[in-house]
C-alpha cells in the first residue's frame, strides 16, 4: 500500500507539474504559426494554379478593345484560290471570249487597340498589299484605318483610326513572366464570325517555326483559326502577352497548336513604328553559325552554346571592336546567348548607337569587348555578301599534298587554282583539290574548291601548315580539329575528326 501510494503521489506530482516551461511554449507556438503559414501559402499557390471558375470577367473587360480588320485589294484571278461564284464568272468570261478581269478580294483578320487615340496593332500579313483597311469595333462601328508602318521580319503592323471619342484599349503585359502551363485567353475574328473568346494554356515557349530571323513564338492550345491573326492573347490579369499569328494545321482548322508573338518582342517594334514609321534595329555586323557539340570540342569550349562568328563585316561595329572570325559570342549586354538564334533577337532589341559589353570565347579563354552598335539596314546586311569574280580560262592545277588524317588533298592558291575553282581574288589559305569519299572530311561535306583559311583558329598558307596543325592536335590528344572554310566567299566553321570516320 505504501509503495502504491508513493507511486500515486509521484504520478500526481508529475501530472501537476507543467509539461513545458514558458520557453517551450514559445517554441511550440512559433512552430504552429510557421506550419499554419506554410499551409496557407500552399493553399494560395494551389488556388492560383487551378483553373478559374469562369473567364467571363476577363472576357468582358478585354473584348471592347479587340477589333475586326477588313481589307480589300485587287487580285488577279490566277493569284489565289477562288470561291465558286468567282470561278463561275470566270468560266462565263472565257466562254464569251473575254479575258478574266482582276477582282476585288476581301480578307479578314483581328487586332487590338493599344491607345485611346486609335492606334491598333495587328499582323503584317493581315494588311499586306491592302488598298483599303477598315477597323470594326466591338460596337460594330466601322472606322477607316491608315497604315502607320509595318515590319515583315516580325509580322507586325500598326494602324491608326480617327475617332471623336476615346477608345477602350488594353495594356502590354510581360511575356517573359509566362510559364509553361499558365492559362491564357485568345480573342479574335475566326472565319469572320466576329469577336470570339477561347482559352487554353501556354504549351511551350521560344518556338522557332522558320517564319523569320527573330522567331521566338509562344505556343498555345487555345483555339486559333483563320481570322484570329493579329488578335491578342491575354494573361489572367488582362494584359496582352502575345499576338496570335500562326497555326499548325494539316486541315486548315485548329488542332491545338497555335503560335503567338511575345509581347516583349512586339511592344518595342510597335513603339519604333509609331515613332519612326519603321523599326530601327541594332546591328552588330557579323555572320554567325550554330555551335555544335563537335565544334565546341574543337574550339575547346566547355559546352555547346553561344554563337560562332563565321565572318565579320569590314568596318562594321564588331570589326571596330575587335571581334574576329572564330570567336564564340557567349553574352550580349549582360544577357546569356544560349544559342545562335538568341543573338539576332538580342541585338535587334538593342538601341543602335549604344555601347554594350559582349562576352566572347577566344582560343580557350573568355574575354569581354565593348561594341558600339550600328543601325541595321539592307545595305548593312548586303555588305557581308562577297561579289564573285568572273571565271578565268581553266589552267592545269599542280598536284597537291595529301593530308591523310583528314582525307583531303590540298594545294596552294595560285592562278591555276583560281581559274579552275573560280576562287575569290581575296581568298587566302589552301585550296581543297580532292576529297576521299571514305575520309572524315567527306563526312562534313568538304568539297574540291573549298578554301581552308584556318586550322584550329590559326591561319594557314601552305599544305605543310595544315599538316602541322593537324598533327599537333593529334599529339595533344584531341579527337578533332576546327577548319574555317571559305566557300565562294561564304565562311563557315566545321569540326573534322582526326583519322578514319
Amino acid at each position: 500500500m505504501h509503495r502504491k501510494w508513493n507511486q500515486s503521489r509521484v504520478m500526481a506530482k508529475a501530472l501537476a507539474r507543467p509539461a513545458f516551461g514558458a520557453k517551450e511554449f514559445r517554441l511550440v507556438g512559433l512552430a504552429l504559426l510557421v506550419a499554419l503559414l506554410t499551409l496557407l501559402a500552399g493553399f494560395k499557390i494551389a488556388a492560383a494554379r487551378s483553373a478559374p471558375e469562369s473567364f467571363a470577367d476577363l472576357a468582358e473587360k478585354s473584348l471592347p478593345a479587340v477589333v475586326n480588320i477588313s481589307t480589300t485589294q485587287m487580285v488577279s484571278p490566277d493569284s489565289q484560290i477562288q470561291d465558286l461564284d468567282e470561278m463561275f464568272r470566270e468560266f462565263l468570261d472565257r466562254q464569251n471570249g473575254e479575258k478574266p478581269k482582276p477582282r476585288k478580294a476581301t480578307s479578314l483578320g483581328s487586332g487590338f487597340i493599344i491607345d485611346a487615340t486609335g492606334y491598333v496593332v495587328t499582323n503584317n500579313h493581315v494588311v499586306d498589299g491592302a488598298e483599303e483597311i477598315t477597323v470594326i469595333t466591338h460596337d460594330n462601328e466601322e472606322l477607316k484605318a491608315t497604315l502607320v508602318g509595318r515590319d515583315e521580319k516580325t509580322d507586325l503592323a500598326l494602324l491608326k483610326v480617327e475617332t471623336k471619342t476615346p477608345l477602350p484599349f488594353v495594356k502590354w503585359g510581360d511575356s517573359d513572366a509566362l510559364r509553361i502551363g499558365d492559362w491564357v485567353l485568345a480573342i479574335g475574328n475566326p472565319f469572320g464570325l466576329g469577336g470570339t473568346v477561347t482559352a487554353g494554356i501556354v504549351s511551350a515557349r521560344q518556338r522557332d517555326i522558320n517564319a523569320g530571323p527573330y522567331d521566338d513564338f509562344i505556343q498555345t492550345d487555345a483555339s486559333i483559326n483563320r481570322g484570329n491573326s493579329g488578335g491578342p492573347m491575354f494573361n489572367m490579369d488582362g494584359d496582352v502577352v502575345g499576338i496570335n499569328s500562326a497555326i499548325y494545321s494539316p486541315s486548315g482548322g485548329s488542332v491545338g497548336i497555335g503560335f503567338s508573338i511575345p509581347s516583349n518582342l512586339a511592344k518595342g517594334v510597335i513603339a519604333q513604328i509609331k515613332e519612326f514609321g519603321h523599326p530601327r534595329r541594332g546591328w552588330l555586323g557579323v555572320r554567325i553559325q550554330t555551335v555544335s557539340p563537335e565544334l565546341a570540342e574543337g574550339l575547346r569550349l566547355p559546352e555547346a552554346k553561344g554563337a560562332l562568328v563565321s565572318s565579320v563585316s569590314t568596318g562594321g561595329p564588331a570589326d571596330k571592336a575587335g571581334i574576329r572570325q572564330g570567336d564564340v559570342i557567349l553574352e550580349f549586354n549582360g544577357r546569356e546567348v544560349s544559342d545562335m538564334k538568341a543573338l539576332p533577337r538580342l541585338v535587334a532589341d538593342s538601341q543602335f548607337g549604344k555601347s554594350v559589353p559582349v562576352g566572347i570565347w577566344r582560343k580557350g579563354a573568355k574575354t569581354t569587348v565593348t561594341v558600339e552598335l550600328g543601325e541595321l539596314d539592307e545595305k548593312a546586311e548586303a555588305a557581308l555578301q562577297t561579289t564573285q569574280p568572273e571565271g578565268e580560262p581553266e589552267q592545269p592545277v599542280d598536284a597537291g599534298d595529301k593530308i591523310e588524317l583528314l582525307g583531303v588533298e590540298v594545294g596552294r592558291i595560285d592562278d591555276a587554282a583560281r581559274g579552275k575553282f573560280d576562287l575569290p581574288e581575296d581568298a587566302e589559305g589552301v585550296v581543297v583539290l580532292t576529297v576521299d569519299e571514305n575520309g572524315p572530311a567527306a563526312e562534313k561535306d568538304l568539297r574540291p574548291g573549298d578554301v581552308i583559311a584556318e586550322v584550329d583558329q590559326k591561319a594557314v598558307a601552305t599544305p605543310a601548315d595544315v599538316r602541322d596543325r593537324v598533327k599537333s592536335a593529334q599529339e595533344n590528344g584531341y579527337r578533332l580539329v576546327t577548319l574555317l572554310i571559305n566557300r565562294q566567299g561564304d565562311f563557315q566553321w566545321i569540326a573534322v575528326k582526326i583519322g578514319k570516320k
